[in-house]
């Protein structure tokens, strides 16, 4: 007979106050209270077991997905903390889920760490935690440890967020910047520069009243629809801060080759356009939270791009340029005007505070 042990359930705390206060950062009581009532109480699927300094996994579980181990960290401040399309909590979740899974990895576990102002209202901090679980679950992946720290007003925004995330890559699946080869297809699973265009637009500096959403989303299953249907897929990269022209960029210099894309092909809404023009913003440096820049040989290019248009991040993608055999590390953009122009890399960025 198999004796199951019986582990008692411990008892979690309540906070009892609207605001974050000093002493939620102290390691005390009003500590344990935040994290049980607001954080554990989200994202503990295992309630049952004791909490410890680290999370424990069984070797066996992570081998069974690949034979190399990913890990990955990201910070993430952006202004404001809730967005049409998001917040900083979904965010979070989707960019580490990203970073993992355009390495070619499983996405598994994540961390979070929470940096949190002295006066944020409680209900804000629920509803931020409630956002990232429930990202993470529809991600399949789980918020396995964490940790919280509280700083007095001013020293922080409301809250930054740490996430870390941990990944298995399949021994099929070789990924990187510097296997980019000539005549090798650069494609994009959709629109871009939404994401940046949104937080400038939620931010309301700019007295703008255009209905962009930001494109935050998970993209793993995604990618992994790609590899399927393309296994000798380069590289994969998601255009977050710096936009697509930074990865071109990084791709151009990481295989010393040139690459050339076409304006006229180049998916961008007519509303981001309008956007950039009154700005004077360039759509091609917009950060993205929800496309990736793929580049794939000249035979799997269709079964790429037909992947990317079956799924439903992907339907709006495109084949926008091709590599060259130049050893220049340049990057330039056919225009619709039949000319060309260079694509540099920023010096800085356009946007402060986007993720």
């Amino acid at each position: 007979m198999n004796i199951i042990p019986f582990v008692k359930a411990r008892r979690r705390g309540k906070v009892n106050v609207s605001a974050v206060t000093l002493a939620h950062g102290g390691g005390g009581k009003a500590m344990k209270d935040l994290i049980d009532d607001v954080f554990l109480a989200a994202f503990d699927e295992h309630s049952a077991e004791p909490l410890e300094d680290q999370a424990r996994f069984e070797l066996a579980m992570l081998q069974g997905y690949g034979d190399r181990l990913a890990f990955t960290t990201d910070s993430f401040v952006v202004d404001p903390l809730f967005f049409p399309g998001g917040d900083i909590g979904k965010l979070a979740v989707c960019g580490t889920v990203n970073d993992l899974a355009v390495g070619g990895a499983v996405p598994m576990f994540l961390s979070c760490a929470v940096i949190i102002e002295e006066g944020v209202p409680i209900d804000l901090l629920r509803k931020v935690a409630r956002s990232m679980a429930q990202t993470a679950m529809q991600a399949g992946v789980r918020i396995a440890t964490g940790d919280t720290k509280v700083v007095p007003r001013g020293a922080c925004d409301k809250m930054f967020v740490t996430t870390s995330g941990v990944g298995t890559i399949p021994a099929s699946v070789v990924l990187g910047v510097d296997k980019a080869c000539v005549g090798d297809a650069v494609l994009v699973n959709g629109l871009l520069g939404d994401h940046g265009a949104a937080i400038l637009c939620a931010r309301g500096d700019m007295a703008l009243e255009t209905p962009i959403a930001s494109d935050c989303a998970c993209l793993h299953e995604l990618i992994a629809s790609i590899l399927a249907a393309a296994p000798g897929t380069r590289f994969i990269r998601d255009a977050t801060r710096g936009g697509i022209a930074t990865v071109l960029n990084e791709i151009a210099e990481g295989s010393q080759v040139s690459i050339e894309i076409d304006e006229g092909v180049t998916p961008i809404r007519e509303e981001v356009k309008a956007f950039c023009e009154i700005l004077g913003l360039d759509p091609l440096y917009l950060a993205n939270e929800g496309k990736i820049v793929v580049v794939v040989p000249p035979n799997e290019t269709e079964a790429a791009l037909a992947a990317m248009r079956s799924h439903p991040l992907g339907v709006d993608a495109a084949v926008v340029g091709r590599i060259g055999a130049e050893k220049e590390n340049r990057v330039t953009m056919r225009t619709t005007l039949g000319g060309h122009r260079i694509v540099d890399m920023l010096v800085g960025e356009q946007l402060p505070r986007i993720c």
